[in-house]
């Protein structure tokens, strides 16, 4: 009986890695471009640049596509809470694929979109800039501190340009 059983297990061993190699085919492995250490800093050190032109000060998160923090830099005497605004900004950004202030005003102003505002990661305030490569969403970069949205935002969209993306 044991030998059956041994048999019968080394069967369905055999089955199963022939079922992973097959699912291991074509389409099972996906490749995606996702952000770098080298290029999160570049992107964070851009929009600490773009503030400072301005003369302001901020804090800069940028996420991967993962939206893993990747890189973060706070600019001296910025408030502590702008620290976790700046990375839920990127998140926003990161998750919705658009802006943080586009969504929002899209919850502001599209009833079908106010529970936006329910959903406790999301932080609907300018600041949070999608990273996109050649139309793929990889990762993200979100300001805060800046002396309010706009300024945030066109931190992180200068900092975006500036690294060629």
């Amino acid at each position: 009986m044991t030998k059956y059983v041994a048999t019968g297990l080394c069967a369905a061993s055999i089955a199963l890695a022939a079922s992973i190699a097959m699912a291991a085919g074509e389409g099972a492995v996906l490749t995606q471009k996702t952000l770098s250490l080298a290029l999160a800093n570049t992107l964070a050190s851009g929009a600490i640049a773009a503030c400072a032109e301005i003369d302001q000060t901020a804090v800069v998160a940028v996420v991967d596509r993962g939206g893993n923090l990747v890189a973060l830099q706070r600019g001296d005497n910025v408030g502590p809470h702008n620290t976790v605004a700046a990375q839920r900004k990127a998140f926003t950004a990161l998750s919705t694929k658009s802006k943080s202030g586009e969504l929002g005003e899209k919850a502001q102003n599209d009833p079908a979109s106010q529970n936006l505002n329910t959903v406790s990661e999301l932080l609907l305030l300018g600041g949070g800039v999608p990273v996109r490569l050649d139309g793929e969403t990889i990762g993200a970069i979100g300001v805060a501190g800046a002396g309010g949205s706009a300024n945030d935002e066109a931190c992180a969209v200068q900092a975006i340009a500036d690294a060629g993306l």
